[in-house]
């Protein structure tokens, strides 16, 4: 995400456009941005999308060295058995969707080239393997750490969404309330039930095995704090890198701790759906933008507990919602009182619409009514597997699913756009 360095946090926008408005996978979406009031502000955004690589009958195949080689804008992981791909920052959620798909059709021709390959939703290794790691560079120290240390467990798929801000104080609050808020996040985008060709007991068994690290990870009070903390962690090797900080958010930036300029939220399964995925973005800028508007909005201010019970209370949050996701039972971080993880999205949901409206993009905010509604992808194919359709057909009608939807996704909005 390299080009957060430009230091875009947030642009102002004067311009009315024309509102037009397609049909897809049944919503009715406004491409252009709908229109504008004079001086909106729209955060940043850009994402950083890993996901697996296989056969159509759901076999995940190690191919991202060849990958790597061969198509620009693609990096590998650690196991060569998923790719990442990143979008660079954009304000705009109709750009910033057709920058999703498109690297998404570049990588499909690709693989058509090599075989019959394709890529597979879903954020574990579903139908097997995970009892072995495939090495995408053998000879990268930081890689052989990490297989040493966690094995498969972190050979996982997942989106990390990114949003520019560039005030470090500003960041740290949002840092703080994002952490707290972080398992609704990852209530909506789980879609990692299966593990080996069986149902786990998890929504999401990514994120339920995956090595959260350092193991202790406070709510940082200032960007001071962040510096302090980073260099203790490196210097104690609890940290091998800036990079080697795997909570559910961080901070951000070119020159880690010290030059930052993005949230980074890591917490969510792969949201293989590019409009569910805005959906979930906009809840997060339109939650930004209050914070932003909100000095007081700051879990060290608003809530009855100390910052070390917030810690314990949000890791047994984002334990809960792993899983059960939408029908977690929380507690919430202000009073304490428990509900829903859906009720309460419900509740921010409401509460930020207005922020969203005002700036423009509730258009793009509305489609996570959908996912309240009919559930995450985890439930989705939970509900098939309680129906009696195993594993494998499962991932095999979602591979045909996403191969259909970024077809329509590009053929009726990134034309218009283009055009």
């Amino acid at each position: 995400m390299s080009n957060y360095g430009q230091k875009i946090d947030f642009v102002f926008l004067d311009t009315v456009w024309n509102k037009v408005v397609v049909s897809i996978t049944n919503y009715q979406l406004p491409i252009t941005n709908y229109p504008l009031k004079d001086k909106t502000v729209l955060l940043s955004k850009g994402f950083e999308i890993e996901m697996y690589t296989g056969t159509p009958q759901g076999e995940i195949v190690g191919l991202s060295d060849r990958i790597v080689a061969d198509l620009d804008g693609f990096v590998y992981e650690p196991d060569s058995r998923n790719v990442e791909y990143t979008t660079a920052p954009l304000c705009c959620y109709d750009r910033l969707l057709c920058a999703l798909v498109r690297p998404r059709q570049r990588l499909r021709a690709y693989l058509k080239r090599l075989g019959d390959y394709t890529l597979i939703p879903g954020s574990s290794l579903s139908l097997g393997r995970s009892d072995v790691f495939y090495r995408s560079d053998p000879n990268n120290p930081y890689h052989t750490y990490i297989e040493n240390t966690y094995g498969t467990n972190v050979v996982t798929a997942s989106v990390h969404i990114n949003i520019g801000i560039n005030d470090p104080e500003v960041l740290m609050r949002a840092i703080r309330l994002i952490r707290v808020e972080a398992p609704l996040f990852l209530a909506l985008s789980a879609s990692s039930p299966f593990l080996d060709g069986r149902a786990t007991g998890y929504h999401s068994t990514r994120w339920g095995v995956f090595p959260k690290t350092p193991a202790h990870v406070p709510l940082f009070e200032s960007h001071a704090h962040f510096i302090r903390w980073t260099e203790q962690q490196l210097d104690a090797k609890t940290m091998q890198n800036v990079r080697h900080l795997w909570s559910s958010v961080r901070p951000n930036g070119n020159r880690r701790p010290y030059d930052l300029n993005r949230l980074e939220l890591r917490i969510c399964d792969l949201i293989v759906d590019p409009i569910a995925l805005l959906a979930v973005t906009a809840f997060l800028e339109a939650r930004l933008v209050q914070l932003i508007g909100d000095r007081t909005l700051d879990p060290l201010q608003q809530s009855q507990f100390s910052a070390a019970d917030l810690i314990e209370i949000t890791d047994a949050n984002e334990d809960a919602a792993a899983r059960h996701s939408l029908d977690a039972r929380l507690t919430h971080w202000q009073d304490g009182r428990i509900l829903l993880a859906r009720d309460w999205i419900e509740e921010l949901y409401h509460e930020v619409w207005p922020f969203a409206k005002a700036q423009g993009f509730s258009c793009f905010l509305s489609p996570l009514k959908k996912i309240l509604r009919e559930g995450n992808t985890a439930q989705q194919w939970l509900k098939l597997h309680d129906s009696g359709f195993d594993c494998k057909s499962i991932i095999i009608q979602a591979i045909g699913a996403a191969f259909l939807q970024e077809v329509e996704l590009e053929d009726q909005l990134c034309q218009l756009i283009a055009a």
